[in-house]
């Protein structure tokens, strides 16, 4: 169940991405979401199954591991942190979700949740009961076929992220990891260079393999080469070019 906050909060979109009121066909995320797929009167069959809830505070779980699979989660504002809890009691950062994207596939063949969610910052989703969506998706084709583009895309973020951990240096690994924030913020029509980055450099470090002090370090010479400006959580990219240069290997810092 996901906990409920009540928000007052101003949104700079036309409509709010905290709300939990409006439907699919009005929500800013449409475009990047399931309902990309569909024509409008299909999304109002998609928008007939989808739960939504108030928003989830900061801290808040979405599921833990080993909890009954019944929905996927499309992420409408904030940020969650997917992560598994190893044998001997350690947190593994798997993945962050961000607005447009959805979670909880990984819980389809064993019918249960093999990683925990949690909320980065005060964040809502809309939960999407599973047999509801494959029953819809048996009458709209062009549903099921999103359902499957957004499963695949997952596999190959998976495998870019291990292609980043097998190879790649820390400073390769930290710019990446900005500019996909990067890129998902233009996809939503924010800004590609200012944003905020809502994991702590300690989730960083746990997602990449990386100690703290490296990550901070990275951030420092990034700085330091004027790629970036950093005001705690405060990411602003400054040169672009040089900073995709650095990701893939081609610009030593």
């Amino acid at each position: 169940m996901v906990d409920r906050l009540d928000t007052t909060a101003a949104c700079a979109v036309k409509f709010c991405s905290h709300s939990h009121d409006i439907s699919c066909s009005q929500c800013s995320l449409s475009a990047l979401c399931l309902p990309i797929a569909l024509e409008a009167t299909e999304i109002d069959s998609l928008d007939d199954i989808v739960q939504r809830s108030k928003p989830m505070q900061k801290g808040t779980h979405l599921f833990r591991e080993n909890d009954p699979f019944s929905s996927v989660y499309a992420v409408r504002s904030g940020a969650i942190k997917v992560y598994r809890v190893t044998n001997d009691g350690r947190e593994q950062v798997t993945s962050f979700s961000f607005p447009g994207e959805i979670l909880g596939m990984d819980a389809i063949s064993k019918n249960k949740h093999a990683s925990c969610a949690i909320a980065l910052e005060t964040s809502a989703v809309c939960a999407i009961p599973f047999e509801m969506l494959d029953q819809l998706s048996t009458k709209l084709p062009a549903l099921r076929w999103r359902f499957f583009q957004i499963m695949s895309e997952k596999i190959t973020t998976d495998q870019q992220l291990i292609t980043l951990l097998g190879k790649n240096t820390a400073e390769q690994r930290v710019t990446a990891l900005l500019l996909s924030i990067s890129a998902r913020n233009a996809r939503q029509k924010l800004s590609a260079t200012n944003f905020s980055l809502p994991m702590s450099r300690i989730d960083i470090g746990n997602y990449f393999g990386l100690t703290v002090e490296t990550v901070s370090r990275v951030f420092g010479r990034l700085q330091k080469l004027g790629l970036i400006a950093v005001n705690h959580k405060e990411i602003e990219i400054l040169k672009i070019k040089e900073f995709q240069d650095v990701a893939i290997g081609t610009y030593s810092i």
